[in-house]
């Protein structure tokens, strides 16, 4: 009788035990939410919890019912919680580690917290831990890991992981390509709102590629990350609208797109927006508006925009004509390999225009540009094998 009655205050102590340190927690937890940040702290340090333990990290963490932030305090707190076992003490840990807050960075030392979280089931230090495989950081490069961690992250809705593992897909690095397994990967991330997996699904729409070609849903993610303000996608519903591609023919709502591009930088954004104001579409003709925008996207390499750049110097076009700024731009798309631009190069060489006259220079880019089809340097030179002079408008 007196062993029944050991067992059964045994087992009582260990109940009330358990209820106090719940309560603990709680009374913690209610005076964070009441901004009682110094009850906070006692209650949690008074439970002993991994997870208020974790809390208090946090605090110290975020500078709440301390002077100021403390990470290395913070730092603590989080490792006496992971040494518990508590997943997400365990990735703040190596994120710690990862990005060396108050602490030397030792990215083995993050891989090993995240692995642990990770085995947890922690969907951000999967995805963590993939991204360390896929770069070699603090691990070994392995895709294979890499494509394994991502599986997980995604498979528990982890949008970054998603798209990664279509990237992976895509490409075949890691895993088998597979294209179709992409677009689905891709196509669940673009429905949490990644940008960069709405861009990629419109891409595959766009071309087919994976998908059954579909223009409608191509302009229908083109649009969703476009207003998220993805660049290269403002470009690419501008140009559905421009060309009526999958969406009702707009010129002013490609214009729009366009203009949006074109001010973030994107060079084919920059010269289809020069192309609508040299032609009067969708905004009224502005040729001085075109060559400014044909400049812009010519100073990033565009070929297409230097060439119509030194055509418009060239005669004048909009602009006061420029026969050496015209020789310039023609240089440039000529070097880059534009037949066009090579010919008209040899012809300002042949006339001396712009540059001093030079029948030999004039030549050299005449053959260039018959090498590669153009029929106008292709008859010049039949001319030029003849003796015969030759005429320029």
């Amino acid at each position: 009788m007196k062993h029944c009655t050991t067992v059964i205050l045994f087992v009582s102590i260990l109940v009330a035990s358990v209820i106090s340190g719940r309560a603990d927690f709680d009374a913690g937890l209610r005076a964070y939410n009441d901004g009682d940040y110094a009850t906070a702290m006692r209650e949690y340090r008074i439970d002993g919890s991994a997870r208020s333990l974790f809390n208090l990290g946090l605090m110290y963490a975020e500078g709440k019912g301390v002077n100021k932030r403390n990470s290395r305090e913070a730092m603590k707190w989080y490792r006496k919680a992971a040494e518990q076992g508590l997943a997400k003490a365990q990735f703040a840990l190596g994120l710690m580690y990862a990005l060396g807050e108050d602490v030397a960075a030792d990215k083995k030392e993050a891989a090993r917290w995240y692995r642990k979280a990770a085995e947890q089931g922690h969907a951000a230090a999967q995805y963590n831990l993939a991204q360390m495989y896929a770069r070699g950081d603090g691990v070994k490069k392995d895709e294979t890991e890499a494509d394994k961690w991502y599986r997980k992250a995604a498979e528990q809705g982890n949008a970054a992981a998603q798209l990664n593992l279509a990237q992976l897909y895509e490409k075949g690095a890691g895993v088998v390509q597979d294209k179709k397994e992409a677009a689905r990967w891709y196509l669940k991330a673009a429905e949490q709102g990644n940008v960069r997996a709405q861009f990629s699904i419109a891409m595959m729409y766009d071309k087919g590629d994976g998908v059954e070609q579909n223009k409608k849903e191509a302009a229908r993610w083109f649009r969703r990350a476009a207003e998220q303000n993805h660049a290269k996608a403002q470009f690419k519903i501008g140009f559905l609208y421009d060309k009526g591609d999958g969406v009702l023919q707009d010129k002013k709502e490609a214009v729009k797109w366009y203009r949006k591009a074109a001010e973030r930088g994107v060079s084919e954004a920059r010269f289809n927006l020069g192309l609508m104001y040299y032609a009067g579409s969708g905004v009224p003709q502005d040729k001085k508006a075109a060559a400014r925008w044909f400049r812009k996207a010519a100073d990033q390499g565009d070929v297409d925009a230097q060439f119509n750049l030194g055509h418009m110097y060239d005669q004048g076009d909009g602009i006061k004509q420029d026969r050496k700024e015209a020789v310039k731009w023609y240089r440039k798309a000529a070097e880059q390999g534009f037949d066009q631009a090579q010919f008209n190069l040899g012809l300002m060489y042949f006339h001396g225009y712009g540059v001093k006259q030079n029948r030999k220079e004039a030549f050299k880019w005449f053959v260039k540009a018959a090498e590669q089809g153009s029929d106008e340097a292709v008859k010049t030179l039949e001319v030029l094998g003849r003796g015969m002079p030759l005429a320029r408008p």
